[in-house]
């Protein structure tokens, strides 16, 4: 269609620009243009000089930047985050994306031409002929495409109206952005069809044509009886409002809402590709007052980029168990208050206060009535930013990290808060009570280290002690399998597998200590480190190939943080979990797949699936037995966190429903097979222990079994064994 009328147009295949404006018009367009640009780039630069006023990441963030932009370009052009568990919105933001883009890129051209190449270096214009139909076409196509998603978001958020846009957060900048994007894409399209109708009394313009979404409305002002003198008379009018709307939009990016455009790219960029999976340290001369988070100047120039990259949109919020379960935890108002509070503090409107303490929800800092207390002379908003229970209720599944589409590192944030909670004397009581029986026995039970093989004692077979002998795999039992009555079966059970297999293993016996997994994740920095050292230590006398793990949160640790402590000398890279082991043992253990005959479903641990990206040898066992595998809706990545986590399991909610008790009703009633699943199948002993307090607790007793992978295995073996004892 272009060539066909290129061919008619020739030459004319262009458009006036600053059509009826006049010279004076144009010297103050390009003076508010330049007014508009010198304040957007004041405005970035007072937003990068605030990052830099923060402190140093522990992480290197710009190591291989090159490297960083590529991979960050990747994924904020390809828009897979948004597209993550949300296909609608991940359209929506795609055509908003690629059109603002196309839409700035075109502009972009334009000043090149005009401003540049013909005005500057005084050559002849390009904008025209078949440049100037590819660039109308492509233009209208895309920016159409803009309009399209911009109408979309509209729709979700006033029509729809889907929760989790919406918060105490909300405000009128976030109409004013999304209402300001339609009103530039409308209006630009009213304009070109408004111009085209007014150049036609003085042109042949059929070849604006390839302009398709601006001959529509060319064609519907013409049904409408507007004449080409009436669209000529009003072009300036409506000119001058498309332009001062969009450099009032240029100049306001830096301030409000539209900023998320460079912080969130930014933010990408300078990401830890292990974030949550492993925390930052504490300084070897850091005094107790310089440990955690107390005071906003506290937090890393990364974490105040991460406040400043957030959108309100709730991916976080919507997946957070916590707020689920009715815990005063909202991850996208923790962010968002911590920014807020230090704009307003910034601005005089709210005096200095701690970040942490322990206050009641109540009494915490409320966005939004920084005014209201400079009004009164004093600050209104109660004595911290964030309150203790909050922080308390955050179980580190990582579910608000992998859910967010920017990479906000909440999960490190939090543990930073709950630190200054330690380091002041603020924990829980139960957590403080378990705190004191791992510095004091190595366990989070309290019982005596000496005890921590007695789980082997009804087994028929002696365990390889890893001390004395050279082992393949060197076993970390962990603390539920040895002390927990409960996961003591599951250690017994993975130790039979283990033997039947034939494969050298071996245990720590009573020089094992806790991980500290969660003890550092409930910001007992100090003790985490001495457990690291002990076991460290332990570990190292022994000759051993592999370490492999029982709990997925021992897995995690020894995988992603011990290596980091010079005490360790072993890599990510020998660390497993039981189900990789097992998965490989498959054939020493001569199953055919046919022994059981259950109908299951698994739950995926957070800190072997979401951390670690381990979903697939768990489920490889559990079909390996023969049973029928119904899958949860929540699963893999979007799986449901049991409560346990992050110290979750040594403290008391008041929660309605428990983590738990949700899950499994899910299990019953949200699954294909529904009430005819038997066994709700697990591999973290934490999550055992969990769900065993949630069967009880939501009246499941009767309607399904937990059962770790181990167990069902040993299961499968037992049936084996007893169908050849027949056959014999």
């Amino acid at each position: 269609m272009a060539r066909f009328v290129l061919a008619q147009a020739g030459a004319e295949a262009t458009r006036p620009t600053f059509w009826k404006i006049g010279h004076l018009g144009e010297a103050i367009f390009y003076y508010l243009a330049a007014v508009a640009m010198a304040i957007f780039a004041f405005g970035v630069y007072e937003r990068f000089a605030t990052y830099a006023e923060g402190t140093d990441s522990w992480f290197d963030r710009l190591d291989d930047l090159s490297g960083r932009i590529v991979s960050a370009t990747k994924i904020v052009f390809s828009n897979q985050k948004q597209f993550d568990r949300d296909l609608y919105a991940g359209l929506m933001h795609a055509f908003v994306f690629w059109g603002f883009l196309t839409l700035l890129i075109g502009t972009t051209i334009l000043a090149i031409d005009m401003d540049i190449w013909t005005k500057g270096l005084g050559q002849e214009s390009f904008f025209n002929g078949a440049f100037y139909l590819s660039y109308s076409l492509v233009m209208d196509a895309m920016g159409l495409l803009f309009v399209v998603g911009v109408g979309m978001a509209i729709y979700r958020r006033y029509w729809v109206q889907n929760n989790r846009l919406w918060g105490r957060h909300t405000s009128a900048e976030d109409d004013l952005f999304v209402w300001s994007l339609f009103l530039l894409g409308v209006g630009g399209y009213v304009t070109e069809g408004v111009r085209i109708l007014g150049t036609s009394a003085t042109r042949d313009v059929s070849f604006e044509t390839v302009s398709f979404v601006g001959w529509f409305v060319y064609d519907v002002l013409a049904v409408a009886g507007v004449s080409p003198e009436m669209a000529t008379a009003a072009y300036p009018v409506i000119w001058w409002s498309h332009a001062l709307l969009a450099l009032a939009f240029v100049a306001a990016v830096p301030y409000a809402k539209p900023f998320h455009m460079i912080s969130s790219f930014a933010n990408v960029v300078t990401r830890d590709e292990k974030a949550g999976k492993r925390l930052p340290g504490v300084p070897e001369d850091a005094s107790p007052e310089e440990i955690g988070h107390g005071s906003i100047e506290d937090f890393t120039w990364k974490e105040l980029l991460d406040h400043d990259a957030c959108t309100k949109c709730g991916r976080c919020s919507s997946v957070c168990p916590a707020k689920a379960s009715g815990r005063p935890l909202d991850p996208r108002d923790v962010i968002l208050d911590l920014k807020r509070y230090r704009e307003d503090r910034d601005a005089g409107n709210v005096e200095e206060m701690p970040i942490i303490t322990d206050a009641t929800v109540d009494e915490t800092y409320s966005p939004g009535r920084g005014a209201e207390a400079a009004t009164d002379g004093g600050v209104a908003t109660g004595e911290s930013v964030i309150a203790s229970e909050t922080m308390e209720s955050c179980m580190s599944c990582m579910a608000c990290m992998d859910a967010c589409p920017v990479e906000i590192e909440h999960v490190e944030q939090f543990t930073q808060m709950n630190r200054r909670l330690t380091e002041s004397g603020q924990m829980d009581p139960n957590v403080q009570d378990t705190m004191m029986n791992v510095f004091q026995n190595g366990n989070t039970f309290g019982e005596p280290q000496r005890k921590r093989p007695d789980w082997a004692d009804e087994l028929d077979f002696e365990i390889p002690d890893a001390r004395d002998e050279s082992v393949e795999y060197l076993w970390y039992v962990g603390d539920y399998p040895s002390f927990d009555e409960r996961n003591r079966k599951v250690a017994r059970s993975l130790a039979t597998i283990l033997e039947e297999s034939g494969v050298s293993y071996g245990i720590l016996y009573d020089d094992e200590q806790a991980d500290g997994n969660d003890v550092r994740r409930v910001g007992e920095e100090g003790l985490y480190e001495m457990l690291v050292e002990d076991n460290a230590e332990a570990i190292q006398d022994c000759d051993y190939d592999k370490i492999v793990c029982t709990d997925p949160h021992s897995y995690n640790t020894f995988k992603n943080e011990y290596p980091e402590f010079e005490a360790c000398s072993w890599t990510e890279d020998d660390v497993f979990h039981y189900t990789q082991v097992v998965e490989d043992l498959f054939t020493e253990l001569g199953l055919s797949g046919t022994e059981l005959d259950y109908t299951v479903t698994y739950h995926d641990p957070c800190h072997l699936g979401r951390y670690n990206d381990e979903y697939e040898a768990p489920r490889e066992i559990v079909k390996a037995t023969g049973c029928e595998l119904d899958e949860m809706p929540r699963n893999r990545d979007n799986s449901f966190c049991c409560g346990g986590g992050g110290g979750g399991l040594w403290m008391d909610f008041d929660e309605d429903p428990k983590p738990s008790e949700e899950r499994l009703r899910e299990a019953l009633n949200d699954t294909d097979a529904g009430s005819r699943v038997e066994k709700f199948v697990v591999a973290c002993p934490m999550c055992m222990t969990m769900y065993e307090d949630g069967r009880k607790t939501g009246g499941y007793e009767d309607d399904i079994e937990i059962v770790d992978v181990s167990e069902l295995l040993v299961d499968a073996i037992g049936r084996k064994e007893q169908v050849e004892v027949a056959a014999d």
